[in-house]
């Protein structure tokens, strides 16, 4: 029966291991063994120099998903695969999946929106460029990422008033 495996790598390795353990799948003739070897990554939305970027990002760095029927061959298929450290679980048994985990780890694509990841940090001084403070200059004083939004201090009329105002509304002084 076909399952979802999770096997471990050295970091910063995911991408290598999976084109590894592909190039090893064909060449040694296990493709009815190994249906898919895939790296969880997501889309991230990043603000560099005052544009929105997306880039993906791997969200567990470490680790290769591998969606095989577990046999001894497949197993030393796997095992053998260089960079590959071993397979979560115990030593000599793989844990595989579980229904909800796989779901939450392939479809979090479709259920999230690209989330927006902060180049900012509390403290720093920014410059509003857009919407009716355009213009002012304050310190951010809090920074919520999951809203994109920033709370600024502004002087207005000499006192320093609390503004929110998402990421791309504002740039780094």
């Amino acid at each position: 029966m076909f399952r979802w495996y999770v096997i471990n790598t050295y970091s910063g390795h995911e991408n290598k291991v999976k084109q590894n353990l592909e190039h090893r799948i064909v060449s040694l003739n296990q493709k009815r063994s190994v249906r898919q070897v895939m790296v969880p990554t997501e889309s991230v939305s990043e603000m560099k120099d005052n544009q929105k970027v997306t880039v993906e990002k791997r969200t567990m760095p470490g680790y290769v998903l591998v969606n095989m029927e577990m046999t001894d061959d497949s197993w030393t298929l796997v095992k053998g695969t260089p960079g590959v450290t071993g397979f979560v679980g115990s030593s000599n048994e793989p844990v595989p999946l579980t229904q909800a985990e796989v779901d939450r780890l392939l479809h979090r694509e479709t259920a999230e929106r690209p989330r927006t990841r902060a180049q900012f940090t509390i403290g720093e001084s920014v410059k509003v460029v857009s919407g009716p403070l355009s213009d002012f200059s304050g310190e951010i004083s809090e920074i919520n990422e999951d809203a994109s939004r920033l709370k600024v201090l502004v002087s207005i009329f000499g006192r320093e008033t609390p503004v929110e105002v998402g990421f791309d509304q504002v740039k780094k002084i």
